[in-house]
């Protein structure tokens, strides 16, 4: 039988590469996501006892992770750092551009919709979750996610057509 603490190592492992994706996906830098895992991992450490299997511990931890991830972009250093970046962001050299693979266009405009329809887009398409197991994670109603979804793939065709896709009509 393992201890608690082990039983706690084995949770880390197994979920936080999982968890560390849905953090990133949401506040879009990989060291704050870290933080935002470690911290939801402590948060379950602390009160792992009153987990009460509702549901699967996979979701709990997501579930943790998105609330503490949109927490996050609620708090004053998010937007402080925004606001830094807005003043002294650099520019982009256009050569470099052209030389990044424009799968990274996607991922981009996935990142640039807003967070409620980012999310159903990440579970349904990157995370290959059905629309109800989307529905129960995020605690929407199924026609919800599917209205969601609907508009974020127009808000991506609208961003995503008039790009030229050489890399893509390649393959």
């Amino acid at each position: 039988m393992l201890s608690d603490e082990q039983a706690f190592q084995q949770v880390m492992e197994t979920y936080s590469d999982y968890l560390l994706r849905i953090a990133f996906l949401y506040v879009k830098d990989w060291q704050v996501a870290e933080d935002i895992v470690q911290d939801s991992f402590l948060s379950y450490y602390v009160k792992f006892e009153q987990f009460e299997e509702r549901a699967s511990l996979k979701t709990y931890l997501v579930r943790i992770v998105i609330n503490k991830s949109k927490d996050y972009l609620k708090s004053w250093t998010y937007r402080k750092q925004q606001l830094t970046n807005h003043f002294f962001q650099t520019k982009i050299d256009p050569q470099k551009m052209l030389q990044q693979a424009e799968r990274l266009d996607i991922a981009e405009a996935i990142l640039q919709l807003p967070i409620p329809l980012r999310e159903v887009i990440v579970h349904y398409y990157y995370e290959e979750l059905s629309v109800l197991e989307v529905a129960s994670l995020l605690r929407i109603s199924d026609n919800t996610v599917k209205t969601r979804m609907r508009r974020a793939r127009q808000l991506l065709k609208e961003k995503l057509s008039s790009e030229e896709w050489e890399v893509l009509a390649n393959e």
